[in-house]
């Protein structure tokens, strides 16, 4: 990128390239940046759209919708009362209930809002609420508690609120909980806000902490580790200001896509986002500046050594980053909206990492000249302490004994692989997807307690009317199954008698309310079975509602797993085959790196059970693992064996895997250490997804950096030798 042939009369012309270069940078960065700040305004986190169109949840949620203009943009607020139930008690509670509407929408604290101006904003509750909606509370059989209902449109509370700042859900499920703890003091209970608009307003909350905790913490432990990388306090402040504005360029792409519904963005795919490019951008730097290091000791000009180093570099960070790119782009092929959506978001982010990795931080770094390396200046025609540190002593054993040291990783990475069956990845429960104790949590345990676990969110079947009956009777004597109600032309009040029942298109919607909670993996399992039953009826009978909607999910999950991950595998082979010139170092290589995935989730077996105690992984979780480890921890494998390939040129492949491991020992080292740290930073979000999928990569990518790419790649071309690089000419090498 850079040349020069001395200092002082070529270095001009590069660096009034490297001082363009960052101007460019500083005046896309005024743009993207309040771009990027926006990205949470444009999530979606509703799990029903994530379905094709063609799915059987989907086909019943569009025949649902004929039965009312809000069948399917409602989510019910649950609010439950426990505690001393008497008859003036359930009138209050039902007083409570019908008047919450005409409250004023507050904070949790009571405080009003505040427009984007800071005025006051005084809005009804009821604004949000599904208009002629049934509005209830009744008590339990067991007289110890008080349920009340409050349907909450979709639509409205995905808007922003009038700060337009956050979403509205839970700003109304913040206020209901406001006013139902004053109720509930005044009346001796104790109150909890669950149903789905309570824990989908809580998840929304964990999600928000990504623009500020999950960013801000992420960004304190790359920085940390930088520091004890380079032992300078100026160094670190580069690679990490570049990573940061990989991220506003990303963030400002993806925020364009999303609000155009080019793809589907939800919190999910933003944190993750957030450390691939933190994590990625970072990897890459840290090898160009250790290349660039390396090639001052060789160079007076630091124009030289950038020019060198860049072309050193260049072509294991393209294919790292491609291994990736592609990777994630074959999630385009998911059945799963919120999939597909991660592919190009996270595509998008390593894209951008290798554009600012490989243009602002050279310029950054000529233009900053070798003092920026201070206290440990790497001067022209001082010997590099590389040659002569720790991974010489490596790379020196391996090269003495490779068979012992092959044999010793790939068992240790075999005992660990046995245990990846005994995984658990068959869904969650949106009640144990959360890693703490949120009150809709909470007040979904309590609800079992006292009523139905489908109470206020049924599975929902769309059944002829002349067949009507006859599918209630069954369902009736179904195991899992508290009750069968068809709606009627008026809502049903507890206690009150029922109008006609409301047919539409010659259907009947079947509202069936189910023991367990409705995304319990209990409810869940019923779903094939429920299906199996009305299809003996009518095999144009459709199961829907939510607890469908999951079933579906999670069949789709499976689907996508088994065709995704092989197609993954043939293209980075390939990639691979390109990059080494070689059929046989590709498939070595995607060996290593699949048998280390397996390892990973053997470890990831044995902890999530034993250690965090977690109820399972979600269906998905294996297939987001494997896209991240086996294209992130590639590169590893790409940053060496590139290196390798170089210097075998020069020294022969067994002499050349010794100098290359000695001298991107440290630097691959750290970069692994920055990834992992990176992912590990997931599990400061309250969710069990993302503190799975961070402990699966960081503990994959140290499993790859510390195992695969010391011991076992080196060991294994030292056992090889030449033949390695078959078919290329490299192969009739004598050493």
């Amino acid at each position: 990128m850079f040349s020069g042939k001395n200092s002082k009369t070529k270095g001009r012309k590069p660096l009034w390239l490297a001082i363009t270069v960052v101007v460019f940078w500083m005046a896309l960065s005024s743009v993207t940046g309040p771009l990027f700040g926006g990205l949470s305004s444009v999530q979606e986190n509703n799990n029903s759209s994530f379905l094709p169109e063609d799915s059987v949840a989907t086909r019943a949620a569009n025949a649902i919708s004929t039965f009312s203009d809000s069948a399917n943009d409602q989510i019910p607020a649950l609010v439950l009362f426990t505690g001393e139930v008497t008859p003036e008690k359930i009138a209050s509670a039902q007083l409570f209930a019908q008047t919450l509407g005409s409250k004023i929408l507050v904070h949790s604290d009571g405080e009003l809002l505040k427009d984007k101006d800071g005025n006051d904003v005084r809005l009804l509750l009821s604004d949000y609420f599904i208009k002629g909606g049934e509005i209830a509370a009744f008590p339990s059989q067991d007289g110890k508690a008080i349920l009340a209902s409050f349907p909450i449109s979709v639509q409205i509370a995905t808007e922003l609120l009038p700060d337009g700042k956050e979403p509205a859900l839970p700003g109304v499920v913040n206020a209901i909980r406001y006013y139902a703890n004053d109720f509930a003091k005044a009346n001796g209970f104790v109150t909890y806000t669950t149903g789905f608009a309570g824990i989908l307003a809580d998840l929304f909350g964990a999600f928000g902490s990504i623009d500020s905790t999950l960013l801000l913490t992420t960004a304190t432990v790359v920085a940390i580790i930088l520091i004890f990388v380079y032992r300078s306090p100026i160094l670190w402040i580069l690679p990490l200001l570049s990573a940061g504005f990989a991220l506003t360029l990303s963030g400002a792409v993806v925020y364009i896509l999303a609000k155009n519904d080019l793809i589907a963005l939800d919190g999910q795919s933003q944190g993750i986002l957030s450390v691939l490019v933190l994590g990625a951008a970072t990897d890459y730097a840290l090898l160009l500046i250790a290349r660039y290091r390396e090639e001052l000791h060789l160079h007076e000009s630091r124009f030289d050594a950038m020019k060198i180093a860049w072309r050193g570099v260049v072509e294991p960070i393209l294919a790292s980053g491609s291994t990736v790119i592609v990777g994630l782009l074959v999630l385009l092929l998911s059945q799963l909206n919120n999939n597909r959506g991660l592919g190009p978001v996270g595509a998008i982010g390593i894209f951008c990492s290798m554009l600012t990795i490989l243009t602002l931080l050279p310029a950054l770094l000529v233009l900053f000249g070798r003092w920026i390396f201070w206290p440990k200046i790497a001067r022209f025609g001082e010997p590099d302490e590389k040659l002569s540190g720790g991974w010489s002593k490596v790379a020196a054993a391996t090269a003495r004994s490779p068979r012992r040291y092959w044999i010793g990783a790939l068992t240790l990475l075999i005992v660990l692989t046995g245990f990846s069956t005994t995984l658990n990845a068959t869904g969650l429960s949106t009640v144990d997807s959360f890693t703490k104790r949120t009150d809709s949590v909470v007040g979904q345990e309590e609800l079992l307690k006292h009523f139905p676990g489908g109470q206020g969110q049924p599975t929902q079947i769309v059944v002829k009317v002349e067949l009507a009956d006859s599918a209630a009777d069954i369902l009736k004597n179904s195991a899992g199954i508290d009750s069968v109600l068809p709606m009627t032309q008026t809502p049903l009040i507890p206690g009150g008698e029922m109008s006609p029942v409301k047919v539409v298109n010659g259907n009947v919607l079947l509202n069936v309310t189910l023991d367990y909670s409705p995304d319990s993996k209990e409810a869940i399992a019923l779903i094939p079975g429920l299906r199996a039953e009305m299809a003996e009826v009518d095999p144009e009978i459709l199961v829907g509602g939510s607890t469908a909607v999951s079933y579906d999910i999670n069949k789709a999950s499976e689907r996508d797993r088994n065709l995704i991950i092989p197609i993954v595998l043939i293209l980075i082979s390939i990639i691979l085959g390109f990059l080494l010139r070689s059929i046989f170092a590709s498939i070595l290589l995607l060996g290593t790196v699949v048998v280390s995935f397996f390892a990973a989730l053997g470890a990831c077996a044995l902890v999530f059970e034993h250690i965090f105690k977690f109820k399972g992984a979600d269906p998905s979780f294996p297939l987001f693992a494997f896209i991240f480890l086996v294209a992130l921890g590639i590169d590893y494998n790409i940053f060496l064996m590139t290196r390798v390939r170089e210097e075998s040129l020069k020294l022969g492949t067994r002499a050349g895997m010794t100098k290359a491991l000695t001298v991107t020992g440290g630097v691959i080292t750290s970069a692994g250490v920055v990834l992992a740290a990176t992912f590990a930073v997931l599990g400061i979000l309250p969710l069990v997804f993302l503190a799975e999928l961070g402990f699966a990569v960081a503990f994959g990518v140290l499993l790859d950096t510390m195992i695969v790419r010391s011991i076992l790649v080196p060991a294994l071309v030292h056992e090889i030798g030449p033949k390695i690089w078959w078919p290329s000419k490299l192969a009739t090498q004598s050493k």
